[in-house]
């Protein structure tokens, strides 16, 4: 898997590499498992800050999409939910296409599910 990042968008750099790890496991490119690249070889190859890489490594993390092993590294884990059943997911489709239609970014429907938490 090769990750890139564009420093010219909105998006902030580690935003932009925790979408492409989550879209792609989503799609299949990446499986669980699947070793990601050490926070200083990425920050390397993308040519940006190894705290950025850090720090988007943190996050994914945070929200159960990888895990760090020390010394073995970060591996990408199952879909977060992937084992709570049909409802749970329906539930989570339902509530992105309404935030979707209602204009609102990841960033702030993740706020609207921390409100609720």
């Amino acid at each position: 898997m090769r990750f890139t990042v564009d420093p010219g968008i909105r998006t902030p750099v580690f935003q932009q590499l925790c979408d492409q790890v989550v879209g792609s496991v989503r799609e299949g490119l990446l499986l669980p498992g699947t070793r990601l690249p050490t926070v200083r070889r990425l920050a390397a190859d993308l040519g940006v800050a190894a705290n950025t890489v850090a720090k988007a490594y943190r996050q994914l993390e945070a929200e159960g999409h990888v895990e760090t092993r020390g010394r073995n590294g970060t591996v990408v884990l199952a879909p977060p939910g992937s084992g709570a059943g049909a409802e749970l997911d329906a539930a989570a489709a339902r509530f992105v296409r309404e935030a979707r239609s209602g204009g609102l970014g990841l960033e702030e429907a993740v706020g609207v599910l921390r409100a609720r938490w």
